[in-house]
C-alpha cells in the first residue's frame, strides 16, 4: 500500500485528549514530539495502526447519524460553544502551538484567532448555504418543482500540516462539521498534541466525538486515506498529495489537496514602495518563512527597482531568527528543511545570483537567517522550486506583460501579490493562481467568505467559504411533479403532434440567432 511520508501531520500535546482513540499503553507503539527550539519532548503520543484507524471511522459513522441529523441552528449552537471553549483558552492553545512549531507566540496567537474567526463563519453561514432552496424549472418542465439542497457526505478524513497546525485544518474541520459530517483528525506527527487539544476540547463542548483524533507518522495517514472514509482532506508537499491520491484511489476516496506554492509578489512602477517592501518582508519571513501561501519570488518594474530593494533590504537586516524571546522569527520545524534551504540558496548563488541580506551562511543547526536574493536565473531552484524557509528572489522586470509572465512561470499556482496604485485588478485577473492580494499579503486567507485554494501543482478543491462549505457536501436534486404536463414528452403516449409542437417551442425559445456588440464577435 502507499505509504505517507513524515511531513504531512500536524502537532504535538502531553497527555491524551478525549475524542482521541485511546492514549499511549504499555504495549501500544509511542512516538515523542519534539521542540524545535531545544529538543527537548513536548509529548508522547500513541501510534494508532490501520486497526484504531478503521475502529475511529467506524465510531465517526455512527456519530455521522446523529450530527448530521441535527437542524443548522442547532449545529450552529454546539460549534459557537467550541469556539468560545477555544476562545477562552486561547492563550493555552498558544502556548502549545509554540512549543510543538517553535513559532513566536504571537504568531501562534494571531493563527488561532484567525481559526476562531473561520469557525464562526463556518458554523453561521451553513444554513444559508446549504439549505434547501427552490430552483427554476424552465419552460418545458413548468409542470415540476425543483429544488437543491446540499447534504452531508459523511465522515471527512483531515491530514494537516504542522507549520500552521490550528488555522490550516480548522479550515477543512470547521466547515465540514459545519456542514453535518463527522470528522477524523490526523495532524501531523511534529504537532499531535495541538489536535489532540482540539479534539478535547471540542469533546467538552459538544459532548460526544464526532471530531476524534489519530495520531501517527505516514502509516497512520495511509490508513486514514483506506479506512473507508467518504472525502480526505489533505494540506502538505506535492509530492505527499500525490501519495495521498494514490492511497485514495483504491477506494474511490474524493480528496482535496491544498499542496505547495511558489507564490510570487508584482511590484508596479507606481506602487507604495515602503509598503510593499514590508508586506513582502513579511510575507517571506513570517512563521520563518513555513508559509504555503509565503512570498518566494518579487518581480519589480525596472524604473523602481533600485528603491525597493533599499527599503527590503534595510528592513530585512533588523531582522532575527533565535531562541530569545524578542526575535521574530522562530526556528525551522522540521530538521531536514534545513538541507532544502541551503541547498536552494548555494545553487542560486552558484549560478550567479548574489545575497544581499543573509546568504549561504544564514542556515543554522535549527534558525535560519532572512535572505534576500538577487539576479538569480528563473530556471534555478530558488525560483521554481518550493523552498519553505525566510528566504526571497528579487527580480528586475521591463515591465508588467514581463511580470505577469515571470510570475506565471511555474508548475504552481497558489496565492499571488500585486503592489499597484492604478493597475492592481487587472493585473491579479491575469495571474494564474487560486487567490490574488492586491496593496496587501496573504490577506485572501484571513476572509472567511472567500474561497482558498490553488490550480496545477498547488492542488485542487476550495476550503473557506460557501465553496469550502460544498466541498464537505454533495448536490442533491430534486424534481416533483405538480400538475400532468401539458405534452407527455417522457412517455410512450407521445404523438408525433407532440414532437411538432415540442420542435415549434424549442426553435421559439433557442433558435434565434442573438446580435453580438462588435467587441464580441468572433475574430474581434
Amino acid at each position: 500500500m502507499t505509504a505517507l511520508p513524515a511531513d504531512l501531520s500536524t502537532e504535538p500535546d502531553p497527555g491524551t485528549g478525549a475524542g482521541t482513540t485511546g492514549g499511549p499503553s504499555e504495549q501500544q507503539e509511542t512516538f515523542d514530539s519534539l521542540s524545535p527550539i531545544t529538543g527537548d519532548v513536548v509529548g508522547t503520543h500513541p501510534v494508532h495502526d490501520e486497526a484504531a484507524v478503521r475502529s475511529a471511522v467506524a465510531r465517526a459513522r455512527e456519530e455521522a447519524a446523529w450530527w448530521g441529523g441535527l437542524t443548522f441552528e442547532r449545529r450552529a449552537e454546539l460549534l459557537s460553544t467550541w469556539k468560545s471553549v477555544i476562545t477562552r483558552r486561547v492563550a493555552q492553545l498558544a502556548d502549545l502551538m509554540h512549543r510543538e512549531t517553535g513559532k513566536p507566540h504571537g504568531d501562534a496567537l494571531l493563527e488561532a484567532a484567525l481559526a476562531i474567526d473561520h469557525l464562526a463563519w463556518a458554523a453561521s453561514n451553513a444554513a444559508k448555504t446549504l439549505r434547501r432552496r427552490r430552483m427554476p424549472s424552465g419552460l418545458l418542465m413548468a409542470n415540476q418543482a425543483a429544488t437543491l439542497e446540499y447534504k452531508p457526505l459523511g465522515v471527512v478524513g483531515v491530514i494537516g500540516p504542522w507549520n500552521y497546525p490550528v488555522f490550516t485544518p480548522m479550515g477543512s474541520i470547521g466547515y465540514a462539521l459545519a456542514a453535518g459530517n463527522a470528522v477524523v483528525f490526523k495532524p501531523s506527527e511534529y504537532t499531535p498534541g495541538v489536535g489532540e487539544w482540539l479534539a478535547r476540547t471540542f469533546s467538552e463542548a459538544v459532548g460526544r466525538p464526532v471530531l476524534q483524533v489519530v495520531t501517527g507518522l505516514g502509516d497512520t495517514g495511509a490508513a486514514l486515506c483506506r479506512a473507508g472514509v467518504d472525502k480526505v482532506a489533505f494540506t502538505g508537499s506535492t509530492a505527499t498529495g500525490k501519495r495521498v491520491m494514490a492511497a485514495c484511489a483504491e477506494t474511490l476516496t474524493p480528496v482535496v489537496i491544498e499542496a505547495g506554492g511558489k507564490d510570487a509578489v508584482i511590484v508596479d512602477v507606481d506602487a507604495d514602495l515602503e509598503a510593499a517592501a514590508e508586506a513582502v518582508l513579511w510575507g517571506a519571513c513570517a512563521n520563518a518563512g513555513q508559509t504555503c501561501t509565503g512570498v518566494e519570488r518579487v518581480y519589480v518594474h525596472e524604473r523602481v527597482y533600485d528603491r525597493f530593494l533599499g527599503e527590503l533590504t534595510a528592513q530585512a537586516r533588523l531582522l532575527r531568527a533565535d531562541e530569545t524571546a524578542g526575535a521574530q522569527l522562530g526556528p525551522i520545524t522540521m530538521p531536514k528543511q534545513l538541507d532544502v534551504i541551503r541547498g536552494h540558496i548555494t545553487d542560486a548563488l552558484g549560478r550567479g545570483g548574489r545575497a544581499l541580506v543573509g546568504g549561504a551562511d544564514a542556515v543554522g543547526e535549527r534558525f535560519v537567517q532572512p535572505t534576500v536574493l538577487v539576479d538569480v536565473p528563473e530556471d534555478s531552484e530558488a525560483v521554481q522550486e518550493e523552498t519553505f524557509g525566510p528566504t526571497v528572489t528579487v527580480t528586475k522586470v521591463r515591465d508588467m506583460d514581463e511580470a505577469i509572465a515571470r510570475t506565471n512561470g511555474t508548475r504552481y499556482g497558489l496565492g499571488s501579490t500585486v503592489f499597484s496604485k492604478g493597475q492592481g485588478p487587472e493585473i491579479a485577473e491575469r495571474i494564474r493562481s487560486g487567490m490574488t492580494a492586491i496593496n496587501g499579503v496573504i490577506s485572501f486567507a484571513a476572509i472567511p467568505s472567500l474561497p482558498f485554494g490553488g490550480v496545477g501543482d498547488s492542488g485542487f478543491g476550495r476550503i473557506h467559504g460557501a465553496d469550502g462549505l460544498k466541498e464537505f457536501t454533495y448536490a442533491k436534486a430534486v424534481a416533483r411533479q405538480r400538475f400532468k404536463p401539458v405534452m407527455p414528452l417522457t412517455s410512450f403516449r407521445r404523438t408525433e403532434k407532440h414532437e411538432q409542437q415540442l420542435a415549434a417551442m424549442i426553435t421559439m425559445l433557442h433558435g434565434r440567432t442573438p446580435t453580438l456588440p462588435k467587441a464580441d464577435k468572433p475574430g474581434r
